[in-house]
């Protein structure tokens, strides 16, 4: 079946009861037994929830993943994949990647004896590295967060096997339309569902997907046990909206395309990253292993200054400045102080995050649109 079928029936069938297209929303936190221990499947709704299985049906289906497990944001998602290891494990991590997984790794898990060690896993050599005899986990983005570059996942696939770990993709900036990481040999992937799968700036949710049933039921013990669930009305909205990921991906890229090649023809604009100009050092493993360059652009002024990224970015009008990506309207974000502020500032300037760096969610709206706004803005 191809991907735009697939995006529109999966995990979708009538509701046998009413014969209902979409899938119920399904408000209830119990369900009665015939005995005790005799039910339909359902038991208590922390553990399973007829909407929320349908939309765990469909995230595997879209990740041509075997199984999957919704989650109440790509936080909690990423949390329970850390309540894997046990202290005194190790996990190698992306030196560029969003400031809230970089704060939870940092903050919370740290303080129970879990060493991170932070490279650049552009180059799957510094991964294989920083291997130790206790690496159990190895964390990456692809395309990174906000720095966009290029992770080669069968490489690092490679060097987790070897070493006998997991390892996990953050798939959020490519989505299942551009990128599945478990065929190129990851072990697990992690989506903020709140971005693209949602797609409509309006559900927190995040989820795991994977092959592996001995996995499966641990991750799956995590998420009964510890209890960050969606509620059933998220997942609705997120079923509705992977319905449409194809067609708004298909426009986000087209959109962003435009955009970021006129970004980079801008003479006030002194570097745009994005994974699709032919000489980004990422662009052959990401021809490779995506089938589009997304709408995620980041860019840097020439004039650099505080109160000029500031003016750019409170400036526009159609980019609205947010928080967040992936929706169908375009935003503008300052790494800096905001998705990426819980990263020490001397951590990410030697990353090369500056406090310049400008972020672009590339939405929907007509490129042309986008255009002008962006130069009436940077002037």
């Amino acid at each position: 079946m191809k991907l735009a079928t697939k995006l529109i029936h999966a995990g979708a069938t009538p509701d046998p009861s009413t014969g209902a297209i979409m899938t119920p929303v399904f408000q209830t936190s119990t369900y009665v037994q015939e005995a005790p221990g005799v039910n339909k499947g359902y038991e208590y709704a922390r553990s399973q929830n007829p909407t929320r299985k349908a939309l765990e049906d469909a995230y595997a289906i879209i990740e041509n993943a075997q199984y999957a497990l919704a989650f109440s944001s790509g936080v909690a998602a990423t949390d329970s994949v850390m309540k894997l290891l046990n202290p005194g494990d190790e996990v190698i991590a992306a030196n560029d990647m969003y400031g809230g997984s970089y704060r939870l790794f940092t903050k919370v898990w740290e303080r129970y004896n879990i060493k991170f060690i932070y490279t650049d896993t552009s180059n799957a050599a510094n991964v294989q590295a920083a291997v130790t005899p206790n690496t159990k986990l190895i964390w990456v983005e692809t395309p990174t967060n906000p720095l966009m570059n290029i992770t080669d996942i069968e490489a690092v696939a490679a060097v987790a096997k070897k070493a006998g770990a997991w390892l996990c993709v953050d798939n959020t900036f490519a989505s299942p339309y551009l990128q599945n990481p478990l065929d190129l040999g990851a072990d697990i992937v992690m989506h903020s569902a709140t971005k693209y799968l949602g797609g409509h700036s309006d559900v927190i949710q995040g989820c795991l997907m994977m092959n592996d049933a001995t996995l499966r039921e641990k991750l799956y013990f995590i998420q009964k046990s510890c209890g960050a669930v969606p509620g059933p009305q998220d997942c609705f909205l997120v079923l509705r909206g992977i319905k449409t990921l194809g067609v708004r991906m298909k426009a986000h890229c087209e959109n962003g395309e435009k955009i970021a090649h006129w970004l980079r023809k801008h003479p006030k604009v002194s570097k745009v990253y994005w994974p699709g100009f032919e000489d980004n050092a990422g662009y052959a493993v990401a021809k490779k292993q995506m089938k589009g360059f997304g709408g995620m652009i980041s860019f840097e002024l020439k004039d650099g200054t505080e109160a000029e990224v500031k003016r750019v970015l409170s400036s526009t009008h159609l980019f609205s400045l947010a928080e967040s990506l992936g929706g169908v309207e375009s935003l503008i974000n300052h790494p800096a102080t905001m998705t990426h502020a819980s990263i020490p500032r001397e951590e990410r300037i030697k990353n090369g995050l500056g406090d310049g760096l400008i972020r672009l969610s590339v939405g929907i709206e007509d490129a042309d649109d986008l255009i002008a706004d962006l130069q009436q803005a940077i002037g």
